[in-house]
């Protein structure tokens, strides 16, 4: 009786556990349709010409007849349009790769500074730079504007990049993954001679490469998708970034959804790219540091 009860209890176990991975795979399945949506009619209506999108809205009906490859064509043709959003591009692009390499520089040295050396008032400190991330920036806007318009760096790339290179987020995450690596390896660099920037650099920052390529992807991410504050400091044209730049294709005189929605989507490949090719490094990241060994 106890064996027929057990081998009852592993049929019931496995049901329900097939029953929650069916529920669990459709769920998620539900969620991508509803994230790959909006990409897919984004796609779909850069092949059609701007008007079709004024008439009939975001659609995947995929009517062959009113598809073709002009908007691509406009923004490849080399006019006065085609080289503003190549500018705004490159843009963007520079601001990205200036951004994300001082910021993990930056909050890499600050979480190591934290974590592996013992100072007064060090948890005091680590609890200020966490407290600033329950900020919201639109309260630090209105005086991060002041302090960037004392220091006349208005309408400047250092302007856009200065006030988000320590990111809080960045320096928690550093942290919590270097208190996950053992503290011995610094003293076998301090035996083997190494001074302490010898081992911060040689040592330990090779270590944490699996979080510096996940911050990488997520703060190239905010980069390039960042538009309010660009938008406060910058105010010459020839410094706009993609997503300003894609804006003031809106405006109440006339609006170019030819170059907008084909501009939009090949605004999605460099990060897509990025995402595709070192997703892998974010889950490596985000979990390495989880558990303490």
């Amino acid at each position: 009786m106890a064996v027929r009860a057990s081998s009852k209890d592993r049929r019931g176990m496995r049901a329900r556990r097939l029953v929650g991975s069916v529920l669990a795979t459709g769920w998620f399945v539900f969620l991508s349709l509803v994230v790959f949506f909006p990409i897919f009619a984004g796609a779909v209506a850069s092949f059609r010409p701007g008007v079709e999108l004024i008439r009939r809205g975001l659609s995947v009906n995929l009517d062959v007849s009113t598809m073709n490859l002009n908007n691509y064509n406009y923004l490849f043709s080399g006019n006065a349009d085609s080289r503003k959003y190549w500018m705004w591009f490159r843009n963007s692009m520079y601001l990205t790769i200036v951004t994300v390499v001082l910021t993990l520089l930056i909050c890499y040295f600050v979480a190591y500074g934290i974590t592996m050396y013992e100072f007064r008032l060090k948890r005091v400190l680590f609890f200020l730079v966490i407290a600033t991330m329950m900020v919201p920036f639109e309260i630090l806007m209105l005086p991060l504007y002041r302090e960037i318009i004392s220091m006349r760096l208005i309408n400047t790339t250092a302007g856009v990049i200065l006030p988000g290179l320590c990111g809080a987020s960045t320096i928690f995450f550093f942290h919590q993954y270097m208190s996950s690596l053992p503290r011995e390896l610094l003293d076998a660099g301090r035996i083997d001679g190494a001074n302490e920037y010898r081992i911060c650099v040689g040592i330990m920052l090779p270590i944490t490469k699996p979080a510096f390529s996940a911050m990488a992807i997520l703060c190239a991410m905010g980069a390039w998708n960042n538009m309010l504050w660009p938008l406060l400091i910058y105010r010459s044209a020839d410094r706009f970034t993609l997503t300003i730049g894609l804006n003031t294709l809106l405006t109440p005189y006339g609006n170019n959804y030819d170059m907008l929605i084909a501009g939009s989507m090949l605004a999605i490949l460099p990060i897509l790219a990025v995402f595709l090719l070192f997703q892998r490094y974010i889950i490596d990241g985000m979990t390495a540091g989880a558990v303490k060994g």
